[in-house]
């Protein structure tokens, strides 16, 4: 048995030689049962070098991770993990991906239903009614998830499909969650998938927001009853430019697509924090290097007296925050720098999360 994988092994190690040769002068290689361990220098007319040799072992299903070997250049030490998978097991139908996207199509559609006056468990027939709010919402999410599924893939990093989060009835989910299977190339890469969903999810939230408010009504203010949304300024720039000003003792009431659009730019604002691996972590990583740290720090140190002073909930994501690191970790080839394009979108993202962040979401 032992033999057979040796010899596969051997088969990998000369796949990877052939991938990389041109690219680093390797010295020794060495291996175990699951790693290849690879002495080498790098060409020096090649500056992009880990980049390449990690787009020349995707395709392969293998990546690279890098560490000094020497404190004297240019001698570094390569681990190149074999990732072969099995074809099987990626042709396998994604059971638990598909069953919680149901479930939270259901749960979305119980809470729509629930805005709509209609009590699910009475007229089970009419949850189909609930639609005007769970499919604006599944949308954004989708839209938000699939931006970085593409972008992942794209950019030969291994992820799941998205996992939808059923939630409680007031949105009906928690959201959604991509796992990633291997790590960053580059900061580019972490522009490119960190930005790509907040903001395709964004825009479509913003969508929903201007179709939705056409759809709200203006009603007498009733002191005491209900409960009521706070706005960020992309939300109070859409409600002026839908609906101008709303009368003196007279109330927004959210039509279940702007509710859903409200949510989306929630949600967008919430995973835009500059903390560990969300979004905005991946994003001020990119864009500020290891300053990311110092104001991850601070982004967290401030949900203290947001918490405190303005809404409770800001607690709830201090604890989640608390459960991570607040520091971003460095990808394989921090050197490679941001190229123009790609510092554009990112503080375009940084602007989105400004326009989007809500003091005091619920009250």
């Amino acid at each position: 048995m032992w033999q057979k994988r040796r010899s596969e092994l051997q088969n990998q190690i000369r796949m990877v030689r052939d991938a990389i040769y041109d690219i680093i002068e390797i010295q020794t290689i060495t291996y175990s049962r699951k790693d290849i361990f690879l002495k080498a220098s790098p060409y020096p007319q090649i500056v992009d070098w880990k980049e390449r040799m990690n787009q020349r072992l995707s395709p392969l299903g293998y990546y690279a991770e890098f560490g000094p070997l020497d404190t004297s250049p240019p001698y570094l030490f390569f681990l190149v993990h074999i990732r072969k998978e099995n074809k099987r097991a990626e042709n396998k139908i994604p059971w638990t991906n598909i069953i919680l996207f149901a479930l939270t199509v259901i749960t979305t559609l119980v809470a729509g239903a629930l805005m709509e006056q209609i009590n699910p468990l009475s007229h089970p027939l009419l949850i189909y009614k609930g639609a005007t709010f769970a499919i604006p919402l599944l949308l954004i999410l989708l839209f938000h998830e699939f931006g970085h599924y593409v972008e992942s893939r794209k950019s030969g990093i291994k992820v799941s499909l998205p996992y939808f989060i059923p939630g409680p009835p007031l949105l009906g989910t928690f959201g959604a969650v991509i796992r990633s299977k291997s790590p960053f190339k580059n900061r580019r890469d972490l522009v490119d998938v960190g930005a790509a969903g907040p903001i395709a999810g964004f825009v479509v939230a913003v969508i929903a927001v201007v179709v939705g408010l056409s759809h709200s009504q203006v009603v007498p203010e009733i002191p005491g009853e209900g409960f009521t949304l706070g706005e960020s300024l992309i939300f109070k720039l859409l409600s002026w430019v839908v609906l101008k000003n709303t009368p003196q003792g007279h109330t927004l009431v959210l039509s279940p697509i702007a509710f859903a659009g409200w949510a989306g730019i929630l949600v967008t604002m919430l995973n835009l924090l500059p903390i560990g691996q969300l979004d905005g972590g991946h994003i001020v990583y990119a864009l500020l290097g290891k300053a990311q740290r110092k104001i991850a720090l601070l982004a967290t140190l401030a949900l203290i007296p947001l918490g405190y002073f303005l809404w409770f909930g800001w607690y709830v994501w201090l604890v989640l925050v608390l459960l991570i690191k607040i520091s971003h970790p460095p990808t394989l080839n921090d050197e490679l720098p941001l190229d123009p394009k790609r510092k554009v979108i990112g503080w375009l993202a940084m602007v989105i999360f400004v326009l989007s962040f809500t003091p005091v979401p619920l009250k």
